[in-house]
């Protein structure tokens, strides 16, 4: 491995410095291409990196398993008028891929219709009550998107009742697969070793490939309307899921969310448009964009409100309501914030008694099961280690989320759990997990997560490191900078943004401002002066190094953020870590 960046072999988040790939980035004129080629890609690979294309990246959708047939099956059913009915989840992946879906076969000719389970109600996944009442319903054919992987009970009592299903989803599977006239999944266990490299795709890029089968299907059978459909007018959809369930951008994910981004500059959805109108978005948006500002709102039905809005509103199906639910969608999200904050704050404070564990599992009577995954990701964060938030309702019975760390697969280890008999239902994958506990059997499976991930966590802190592509002075953080790296986009899990040294600099400034945001104004020796955020670090190491500096300088690492306000271009660090100058702790 290369020398620690400035030196840092233990910064004050307990990290090293390094170089990504562990090499120090190619110099030079072309500050994306030496980023490319940090980053490990070859030298034919970059012009692809730069600019990619569906084109070249979208794999025959033949390729997996159950495609055919359940292309085939849905043809048939477009061409008979049979009733559709997609079932989505309430997440913002769930949203989209109902969305793609309904929007693709309602062009197509069809009329399918939707239904998003309550998570407080229902919880996640199908239910047999809500197919045998669908079924009773007058549907002949139900489409499960980002979910029934795991969805055993439900489906047998589908298949009892006479109802087709077809299950298109990216969740982990078990050896045994639940009855079903298709299952779509790259990560089934089954799956050739050709759709198993699409095995990083959300469900909402699996609903894409599943509607690209289905339009080839109705032209073979010389059912296509004409205009075919437009297809690639579905990628901003498909580019919000992807963004919004923080799956590697890597791939025909980067793809999807480099061409959707571009769609979704053209505001041809007007759902997506007043959405964008309600988040006060109006520039063209960025992939940080959808996971920040969309993809929140969207969720917040899901959360804290009414469960199908999000599928409303990105169908268009009331293009004259888009505005209202929209709005609505603004008002949840901020009553979700507050739900949150205080779960967060109840959580943080219920680890903290407990006292160091691999695997940070609390719960709590009461805690709002639509913020939990927030608060474990917040949790995560805060400790380091893989963590679950479980809110438990009067019965008894906890629903909890959780979130993991690089190298620790906490899917895995629930669907292990699940086996074990320690829940009654769970799943995920590596880094995201959802599980149904009794609250007697809470201490049982926190002592089964601890011993079994033990190990993985102690490794991938072991490996606890900061990544790093470029070193500079202060007062190379500048907006000319942040619009060169912004070439290299679409960023976000498996292609972070690139992150930046900086220093020695002193801390001029340093307020607590918003919810525990610390901020401040940092200037380098030759007195030119950066602006610099860290989010949440009030009361981290981090934000009280900053708050108490004194006299000491300090290096600083963190992402240069384009800030266009006032119509004046300006730059500033987003702080994640910082280190002391001088070397002492």
């Amino acid at each position: 491995m290369s020398s620690p960046v400035f030196g840092i072999s233990s910064s004050i988040g307990g990290r090293a410095w390094v170089w990504r790939g562990g090499r120090e980035p190619a110099s030079g004129p072309d500050l994306v291409r030496g980023l490319f080629l940090s980053r490990g890609a070859a030298e034919a690979e970059i012009e692809q990196l730069r600019a990619p294309t569906i084109r070249d990246l979208l794999p025959d959708p033949s390729i997996f398993v159950d495609m055919d047939r359940a292309a085939s099956r849905i043809a048939r059913a477009v061409t008979a008028g049979e009733r559709i009915v997609v079932f989505g989840d309430y997440d913002v992946d769930g949203a989209t891929s109902a969305s793609v879906l309904i929007r693709h076969l309602t062009a197509c000719g069809a009329r399918p219709g939707h239904y998003i389970p309550d998570r407080l109600l229902e919880g996640y996944g199908p239910s047999a009550e809500a197919l045998v009442a669908l079924k009773g319903a007058g549907a002949d054919l139900v489409i499960c998107v980002d979910c029934g992987t795991q969805g055993f009970e439900a489906l047998e009592a589908a298949a009892n009742a006479g109802l087709e299903v077809i299950v298109v989803d990216h969740h982990k599977a078990s050896t045994a697969l639940p009855p079903a006239h298709a299952i779509i999944n790259p990560n089934r266990l089954d799956e050739s070793a050709e759709g198993s490299r699409y095995g990083h795709l959300a469900a909402v890029g699996m609903a894409f490939l599943l509607a690209v089968a289905v339009q080839r299907e109705l032209r073979a059978q010389g059912a296509l309307p004409s205009p075919a459909p437009d297809l690639m007018g579905l990628l901003d959809l498909v580019a919000l899921g992807t963004v919004a369930d923080v799956v590697p951008l890597t791939g025909l994910n980067r793809a999807f969310v480099a061409q959707g981004l571009k769609v979704m500059a053209r505001r041809g959805n007007r759902g997506l448009a007043a959405l964008a109108g309600a988040a006060r978005l109006e520039r063209a948006p960025l992939a940080s964009d959808l996971g920040f500002a969309l993809g929140p709102r969207i969720n917040a039905g899901g959360r804290v409100g009414q469960a199908d809005l999000g599928v409303r509103l990105l169908c268009g199906a009331e293009d004259e309501a888009c505005e209202a639910i929209a709005a609505e969608l603004d008002r949840l999200n901020a009553e979700r914030r507050g739900i949150e904050a205080d779960v967060t704050e109840a959580a943080i404070a219920a680890a903290e008694r407990a006292g160091n564990m691999p695997v940070a599992v609390v719960s709590g009577a009461g805690w709002h099961p639509g913020v939990i995954g927030i608060a474990a990701s917040r949790l995560k964060d805060r400790l380091g280690v893989p963590a679950i938030v479980i809110g438990v309702d009067e019965g008894g019975i906890g629903k909890g989320s959780g979130r993991s760390v690089a190298g620790v697969d906490l899917g895995a280890g629930v669907l292990a759990a699940r086996e074990a008999g320690l829940i009654s239902a769970g799943g995920g994958h590596a880094m995201a997990a959802g599980l149904t506990v009794a609250d007697a059997d809470i201490a049982r499976l926190t002592e089964f997560l601890c011993e079994r991930l033990s190990g993985a966590v102690t490794h991938a802190q072991r490996q606890r490191t900061l990544d790093l592509d470029l070193a500079l002075a202060p007062g190379g953080v500048t907006p000319t900078l942040a619009e060169e790296l912004d070439a290299a986009g679409p960023y976000g899990a498996g292609w972070p943004n690139p992150r930046v040294a900086a220093g020695p600099v002193s801390v001029i400034d340093a307020s607590v401002v918003g919810s525990g945001h610390v901020r401040t104004l940092l200037a380098g020796a030759d007195g030119r002066r950066v602006k610099g955020i860290a989010f949440r670090a009030a009361e981290t190491p981090l934000g009280a190094a900053l708050l108490n500096a004194g006299g000491r300088r300090l290096f600083v690492a963190g992402r240069i953020k384009r800030d266009d306000w006032n119509q004046t271009p300006r730059a500033e660090l987003h702080l994640e870590d910082a280190a002391w100058a001088d070397g002492a702790g």
